[in-house]
C-alpha cells in the first residue's frame, strides 16, 4: 500500500487531479516512467539495484530546477511501498518535522514505511537539518532531500554522511521529447484526449523554451493547447506566445552564480575571446551586479594575465569605474572591451604561483626576524643595538646594485617568482639572471667612487 500525503506545511487542497496543471498530472508513478536519468536510475545501476532489493537509503537529490527531483522521490516511494510525506524548506520548522516524524513512529509499528521528501533542504539551517538525523539513523524515515545547491555546501556533513548524494543533470532534449510525445497521447493524465500534434518546428520551440526543465516544457506546452480547438496542430508561434520570453535562471548567491564567474574567467584564462564574451553578457543578462564582473575580471588580470602584460591592469581597472560611474547597460561596452583586452593579452600564471609558494614558506619558516641592516635607524637606541649598520643605500650605487642579501639568513638564495617566458616576462626574466649574476660575481660600485664605509643609513 502506497499513500501520498500532504504535510500540513503545503497546505494542499481537495482539488481534483483534473483541475491540476499537466505538470502535475504527468508525474510519473513507478521509476520506469522517469525520462532522463538513466546513469542513476536505469536498470542495472547501484541505486536501481537498491531499491529492486527494497534496500532504499536516505538520499541528497542534486540537480536544476525541473530535472526531475520531486518525481523520483514519489516513484521512489512507489517502488518500495512506502509513505510519501513530503515537507518545504521554505516553509517548515523544527515543529513540522517532529509532527512528521511521529506518524512516521505510528507507522512503523505497522510494520509500514515512511518516505520523508524534503524539498530545497539546503534552505533548512543547520539545527533544522541535525533534526532530521537521530529518526535517519533508527530508520523511523527514509529522508530523500532535494536541492539545486551543492551538498557539499549547503548540507550538514554529519546529516550528508547518513545519506547518499545523487547528482542530476539538467534534461537534454531527448528526454522532454519523451515527455512532451507522452504527454500529446496520455488520455487519463495528458491532454491525448484532444487530438493534438505539434506541428513543424513547435518541438524545437518548446525545447528551447524549456531550456532543461521538464515543468517549463509540460506548462508552455498546456498554455500552447489551451487556446486551440481540439485536433489542432500547435505551431511553433503558438508556443512562443505561451512561453512567453525566456528567463535566465540565476542565483546571485548559489551555484549558478559561481559557475557563471567560473567560465568567465576560465575562458579568458585559455584566450577565447567569444567564449568570454559570451560569459560576461550571460551574467549582465541574468542581473549580476556589473561591479562583481568588474571585479572578477580584475582578479584575471593580475592572476592569469600578470606580469606576461602588467599594463592590462589600469585597462580593467578604467572599467571597474566606467562600470561604477555609468551603470548598466552603458557599462556593458567597458567591461567587454576589457574581456577582449584580457584574453587576447599573453597569459602568465607566475606571480599566482608565487603567491602560493611564498604562503607555503611562511607556513613552514614561521617568521625569521627582520635583519639588522634592513631595520630602521631611527633612534639612538636602534643604532646601539645595530640596526641598519652595514645597509648599503642602493641609489648610491651604478645600476642601483648593491649585491646586499636582504632574506633572512635560512632563506638566502631562495626563489619563488619564475617567470614563464610571455610578454613583459622575457624582460623580467632577464633582469632576475643579471641581478643573480651581479650577486654571485659582481662588484658593487659606488656612484662617488668612494670605498663601503659598511655604515647603513
Amino acid at each position: 500500500m502506497t499513500l501520498f500525503t500532504d504535510s500540513p506545511s503545503h497546505g494542499a487542497d481537495a482539488g481534483s487531479v483534473e483541475s491540476a496543471p499537466l505538470a502535475e498530472r504527468m508525474r510519473p508513478r513507478v521509476l520506469d516512467e522517469v525520462v532522463g536519468h538513466t546513469d542513476v536510475l536505469g536498470e542495472g545501476t547501484a541505486l536501481r539495484r537498491l531499491v529492486d532489493a527494497d534496500k532504499l537509503p536516505s538520499l541528497v537529490l542534486w540537480g536544476p530546477p525541473g530535472c526531475g527531483k520531486t518525481s523520483i522521490a514519489m516513484a521512489l516511494a512507489s517502488s518500495t511501498d512506502a509513505t510519501f510525506e513530503t515537507l518545504s524548506a521554505v516553509l517548515s520548522g523544527v515543529k513540522d518535522v517532529r509532527e512528521v516524524v511521529a506518524r512516521a513512529r505510528e507507522r512503523l509499528t505497522r510494520g509500514e514505511r515512511t518516505l520523508l521528501f524534503v524539498d530545497e533542504i539546503h534552505r533548512f539551517n543547520r539545527a533544522q537539518q541535525d533534526a532530521f538525523l537521530p529518526h535517519v539513523e533508527r530508520g523511523t524515515v527514509v529522508l530523500v532531500g532535494a536541492t539545486t545547491e551543492n551538498p557539499s555546501f549547503h548540507v550538514n556533513a554529519p546529516l550528508l554522511s547518513r545519506a547518499r548524494v545523487v547528482a542530476l543533470k539538467r534534461l537534454d532534449d531527448e528526454a522532454l521529447t519523451a515527455l512532451a510525445e507522452r504527454a500529446l497521447s496520455d488520455e487519463p493524465r495528458g491532454i491525448g484526449g484532444r487530438g493534438m500534434s505539434l506541428a513543424p518546428g513547435a518541438l524545437d520551440a518548446l525545447l528551447a523554451a524549456s531550456a532543461g526543465d521538464a515543468r517549463a516544457l509540460l506548462n508552455a506546452l498546456e498554455a500552447a493547447a489551451s487556446s486551440l480547438p481540439d485536433g489542432a496542430a500547435i505551431s511553433r508561434n503558438d508556443v512562443a506566445e505561451a512561453a512567453g520570453k525566456a528567463v535566465l535562471r540565476h542565483d546571485r548567491a548559489g551555484d549558478e552564480h559561481f559557475a557563471l564567474a567560473s567560465a568567465l574567467q576560465k575562458s579568458i584564462r585559455a584566450g577565447d575571446v567569444q567564449a568570454g564574451l559570451y560569459w560576461c553578457a550571460r551574467l549582465l543578462a541574468v542581473g549580476e551586479d556589473p561591479l562583481f564582473v568588474a571585479r572578477r575580471l580584475v582578479v584575471i588580470a593580475s592572476e592569469d594575465v600578470g606580469i606576461a602584460r602588467p599594463s592590462v591592469l589600469p585597462i580593467v581597472m578604467a572599467a571597474k569605474d566606467a562600470a561604477a560611474f555609468l551603470g548598466m547597460p552603458e557599462c556593458a561596452y567597458a567591461l567587454m572591451q576589457a574581456v577582449v583586452v584580457l584574453a587576447s593579452s599573453p597569459r602568465s600564471n607566475a606571480i599566482a604561483v608565487a603567491w602560493k609558494g611564498l604562503q607555503e614558506e611562511l607556513r613552514r619558516t614561521g617568521a625569521p626576524p627582520v635583519p639588522d641592516h634592513l631595520r630602521p635607524a631611527s633612534s639612538k637606541m636602534a643604532r646601539e643595538m645595530g640596526w641598519g649598520r652595514g645597509y648599503r643605500y642602493a641609489h648610491d650605487y651604478v645600476g642601483g646594485m648593491s649585491g646586499q642579501e636582504n632574506l633572512p639568513d635560512q632563506l638566502r638564495g631562495s626563489t619563488w617568482l619564475t617567470p614563464s617566458g610571455e610578454g613583459f616576462e622575457t624582460e623580467v626574466t632577464r633582469y632576475l639572471a643579471e641581478f643573480d649574476e651581479f650577486r654571485r660575481t659582481g662588484t658593487p660600485a659606488r656612484k662617488d667612487g668612494r670605498q663601503d664605509e659598511g655604515v647603513g643609513r
